[in-house]
């Protein structure tokens, strides 16, 4: 009789250690889902600061042609001019980021 209690509590304390580590197992998933789901809210946050800092360029680029150009021609091709140079500038600083 005492090595039937003895084999139900091995059994008991068994199905509490599967549980556990069911549980631990549920645990490790939801926290490499939360995980994945920082870097990507993360990447999301850096193209929307580089968003923003492009919108700042555009912006300044308009103040620097409307304070140079007097006439729209001039206007229009300058900032054509400098929305391309500022390109060129984001991707030799991504590509030095990188």
């Amino acid at each position: 009789m005492a090595k039937e209690k003895q084999l139900q509590q091995l059994q008991s304390i068994e199905d509490k250690v599967r549980k556990l580590l069911n549980k631990h197992d549920d645990v490790l998933h939801k926290l490499v889902a939360a995980q994945e789901e920082i870097k990507s809210l993360e990447a999301l946050l850096e193209e929307r600061e580089q968003q923003i800092k492009n919108f700042q360029n555009q912006e300044n680029i308009v103040k620097i042609v409307d304070a140079i150009a007097g006439n729209t021609a001039n206007s229009t091709e300058l900032k054509l001019k400098l929305n391309e140079y500022i390109r060129e500038i984001d991707k030799c600083i991504a590509y030095l980021r990188d």
